[in-house]
């Protein structure tokens, strides 16, 4: 994974107020959980004593209580109380665990996975998104985040993975695409034919108005939007979990209508579809080996897999530019 990043790593409404949850993210296992004031906390899920799991304990006063002898820890994975020694016993300042710092905004919980001290600004997402409304499905797939990641930059599968669905048309033939990295979002624009037998697929230099066409935008380390219309989006999150299984959480967007029975009826539809098309990518990515994928690897890209080249040449550039 790149270091030095925020991730998205839940959706809000997962974590419930005073009820830790355990999560394995980052291929650890965390405990996560929300105070009074809505306030949320992440350390690692084991207690410095005895190796107890802190996802079965309790929230006190914002605080977290192991189950096993009450030690209690502060969200810097700091014990702040240890009963055995009495109340009035100074603890010491090697009983604590590794913490996390957390955000949340637009339904979505992201954490820092890094160096606190590196933290210089707030988690990207699509800030246009502000003004639609959504429905989320919620997928584990067993395989490395970067295979998910991956499925959604791919271009050349459309008509054979989704025949049934958005890839209708037989359109087998990849013009381009021309592929657009500023700072850390990639952005490719689409232009699938059908091959007549007539022509050669284009180069991306060769496209005249590549603006007009179809794209899509990923933002590193884990965010996705698909821009189908004005008033309709797909984005998601591809979630590290470990070297062999992620978490996508794929919501529908939309903005066509606010009138409340309408709009709930229009997001219902729209997660319906997403799960069709989902679930049509996952039963070939998850066959694909190796589960995690790197710049160098066993694999005869072609043109058409340009935008899975760009993203992993400049994965690797991240990686490199913040290894612990």
């Amino acid at each position: 994974m790149i270091y030095n990043q925020w991730y998205i790593v839940i959706d809000s409404k997962e974590l419930k107020k005073n009820k830790p949850l355990k999560i394995k993210r980052f291929n650890e296992d965390l405990v996560i959980w929300r105070n009074n004031e809505g306030g949320i906390s992440c350390i690692e899920d084991k207690c410095c004593h005895r190796g107890a799991s802190l996802s079965c304990g309790k929230i006190k006063k914002g605080e977290i209580e192991c189950p096993f002898h009450g030690f209690v820890y502060d969200k810097s994975g700091k014990v702040t109380t240890i009963p055995a020694n009495g109340k009035t016993n100074k603890v010491p300042d090697y009983m604590k665990v590794k913490s996390y710092e957390a955000y949340e905004d637009f339904g979505f919980i992201w954490l820092w996975y890094g160096e606190k001290e590196k933290i210089d600004s707030e988690p990207f997402y699509f800030q246009e998104l502000k003004d639609y409304t959504y429905s989320c499905f919620k997928d584990h797939w067993a395989v490395h985040y970067s295979r998910a990641i991956e499925n959604q930059l791919d271009v050349v599968h459309l008509p054979f993975v989704h025949k049934t669905t958005i890839g209708r048309g037989n359109k087998t033939m990849v013009n381009g695409p021309v592929v657009i990295r500023e700072d850390e979002m990639i952005t490719f624009y689409v232009n699938n034919v059908v091959d007549d037998g007539t022509g050669k697929s284009l180069k991306s230099n060769e496209i005249e108005n590549y603006k007009d066409l179809f794209f899509l935008k990923f933002h590193y380390p884990n965010v996705w939007q698909n821009y189908i219309s004005d008033k309709v989006r797909v984005a998601a999150a591809f979630v590290p979990v470990d070297d062999d299984n992620s978490v996508i959480y794929m919501r529908f967007y939309q903005k066509i209508t606010k009138i409340p029975i309408l709009k709930d009826l229009i997001n219902i539809l729209g997660k319906l579809f997403v799960i069709i098309i989902l679930r049509q990518d996952k039963r070939v990515v998850i066959t694909q080996l190796p589960k995690k994928t790197a710049m160098k690897m066993n694999e005869r890209l072609i043109m058409g897999d340009k935008p899975i080249i760009e993203y992993r040449k400049y994965r690797e550039e991240l990686i490199e530019l913040n290894r612990k």
